[in-house]
């Protein structure tokens, strides 16, 4: 590992030396990735479920960053792997993630992803009927196993009279209708099976809101179904993900719950309706953004300043891409570290990016110091969906700095032509 000797007290107190230290070694624009801060959120969230009830599994979305360095420490942790694809799946394997700590989700899956994720001995989380007939193909033919797998519950999500659904969405598509038959025609299918068992229900539901009254209702449905259809097979309830993590003050959002009141919450329920089942259930959580999007920050100099009309426009050597990738309005946290000496004026001002797109904002309507030629911008809060949405367009995707200590280490290299356009993949 590479070493430093910067006076590096806290990333919230980033001055102009060490800045500049860093800019010479990793450039004018980078992310860096707190790897100390990621375990701690880890074991925060771990913590704040094992002292509420004993059977806890934390699946990490690696749709969320998939960061080689970030999913290893995950690993290392004890935590299990949350994926939704092929590739996600193989991503775990090559980092050597025990396939038994592998939670296979997803709409997609193909005969072949199913055959391993059995054979390797994964959780598999079916998500529609054409699961069923694959699996009914694979495990006919092979009679001289026991299979396990689960099944994701599609049920009314409606709290307060409103859904919760994210962008508004009034009906969730993803999993066996309960409310239709679906969910009891899927279990039947399933239970004709003789060397097969259903041991699992998953109920995430991708909310707006991240509320508790969303766990509530999703923990004590699985259990309510539990009871009725599969009290002596049930293994483990799969709640999802979808947790809010460490909010910032100035994003000014209210009545954020804490890891300690979603633990509260979601294990009252575990723990009153335990006794109903056979054997303890695991439970399970898949969380993301929650445990990685406050470990990573976006470093990026001002390389113009310039005023059309009445406004003021700021250009950085990076773009809305590598904070937002799905260009959501609200402002992203940022703090401004001057590298010159002279008077700052305060006014509202824009933050745009080096792309030839009109929308490629960072900040709109900002009202602080307006930023001057040479310094740096830390945009914090930007390690969810941010490295896995960024795309390959127009500018290369800058390094990641692993922070450790005081220590530091490059754990993706920026990019090159030929990272930009694979020559083993395109065709010249």
């Amino acid at each position: 590992m590479q070493k430093t000797q910067d006076n590096w007290e806290s990333e919230n107190k980033v001055d102009s030396e060490n800045l500049n230290h860093l800019k010479k070694r990793f450039g004018d624009s980078f992310y860096l990735f707190d790897l100390e801060q990621l375990r701690a959120n880890y074991l925060n969230m771990f913590s704040a479920f094992k002292s509420r009830y004993s059977n806890i599994i934390i699946g990490y979305s690696y749709k969320t960053n998939y960061l080689p360095t970030l999913i290893k420490e995950i690993s290392n942790l004890g935590g299990y792997a949350e994926v939704v694809s092929r590739i996600e799946y193989d991503l775990a394997l090559k980092i050597r993630v025990d396939p038994k700590k592998i939670i296979f989700n997803g709409p997609l899956k193909s005969q072949e992803d199913i055959a391993l994720a059995l054979k390797e001995g994964s959780i598999v989380n079916l998500d529609s009927f054409y699961e069923i007939e694959i699996i009914k193909d694979l495990i006919l033919k092979d009679k001289s196993k026991n299979y396990k797998v689960g099944l994701r519950v599609n049920f009314d999500m409606t709290i307060d009279g409103m859904s919760p659904l994210q962008d508004g969405f009034k009906q969730s598509r993803f999993g066996f209708c309960l409310e239709n038959g679906n969910f009891e025609k899927a279990l039947s299918e399933l239970n004709k099976i003789e060397n097969l068992t259903v041991v699992g229900l998953h109920g995430h539901c991708s909310t707006h809101i991240r509320s508790l009254k969303v766990y509530e209702k999703i923990t004590q449905t699985l259990c309510d179904i539990s009871k009725e259809y599969m009290s002596n097979t049930l293994e483990y309830l799969d709640i999802g993900g979808g947790f809010y993590g460490n909010v910032p003050e100035t994003m000014q959002l209210n009545n954020v719950p804490s890891y300690d009141d979603y633990a509260t919450t979601i294990c009252s329920i575990m723990n009153k309706e335990k006794a109903h089942f056979k054997n303890e259930p695991f439970l399970i959580m898949e969380p993301g953004l929650s445990i990685v999007v406050d470990t990573f920050k976006f470093f990026c100099k001002v390389v113009d300043v310039k005023k059309n009309k009445n406004e003021y426009f700021v250009l950085v050597d990076g773009s809305v891409h590598n904070i937002k990738p799905t260009i959501y309005k609200k402002n992203t946290p940022m703090e401004l570290v001057k590298t010159n000496k002279d008077v700052y004026k305060a006014d509202k001002f824009n933050v745009v990016g080096c792309t030839c797109m009109e929308k490629d904002y960072l900040l709109i309507d900002y009202i602080g110091e307006i930023p001057k030629i040479g310094d740096f911008l830390i945009f914090s809060n930007v390690g969810a969906y941010t490295i896995v949405l960024n795309p390959p367009f127009i500018k290369e995707r800058p390094p990641i700095i692993a922070k450790i200590g005081k220590n530091f280490k490059i754990v993706r290299q920026k990019e090159k032509l030929d990272d930009f356009i694979n020559s083993n993949v395109y065709v010249f």
